[in-house]
């Protein structure tokens, strides 16, 4: 009974774990074209212009993820493995929110998709002519990919 009872305490720690310490994570990528122009995209549901990428589901990878996100908002089709560049922390969207973050040198985009409910626009913009209104994270994560930055800890 003594195994029995280990038992039904661990399975209760796990699932009171899960729900206090709860860990969302996305995957966003930075897909760039031979001119070194990088993919954004806006979305309808917040404002500025991002990159792709999405939350990770249940029994989903992150590559998987990445790749599933790439293809749905931009019609971007991943080829060779993607780089992991870093993981970020992002709590002020929710607690325990993380973001990996991959570079993607190896792609294909057979099919341009036409704006929806979720993206209102993609397209490609060289780094120094980025729309106005580009979120702070897509310029730090340029700087740190392009320039050598130091990847910060939070998005």
């Amino acid at each position: 009974m003594a195994g029995l009872g280990q038992k039904i305490i661990a399975k209760s720690l796990q699932r009171y774990w899960r729900m206090t310490r709860a860990l969302t994570m996305g995957a966003q990528g930075l897909v760039m074209d031979a001119d070194g122009r990088v993919l954004l995209i806006r979305p309808t549901y917040r404002p500025g212009w991002h990159f792709p990428g999405g939350g990770v589901e249940l029994n989903e990878t992150v590559r998987t993820a990445l790749e599933r996100e790439l293809e749905e908002e931009a019609g971007v089709v991943v080829e060779g493995e993607p780089e992991l560049f870093s993981l970020y922390a992002n709590f002020p969207a929710f607690p325990s929110d993380h973001i990996a973050f991959f570079v993607v040198r190896e792609w294909r985009r057979p099919v341009v998709p036409e704006p929806n409910r979720e993206i209102a626009a993609s397209g490609f913009f060289a780094r120094g002519e980025l729309p106005p209104d580009t979120v702070g994270a897509v310029r730090r994560r340029l700087a740190e990919v392009l320039d050598g930055v130091k990847p910060a800890a939070t998005w």
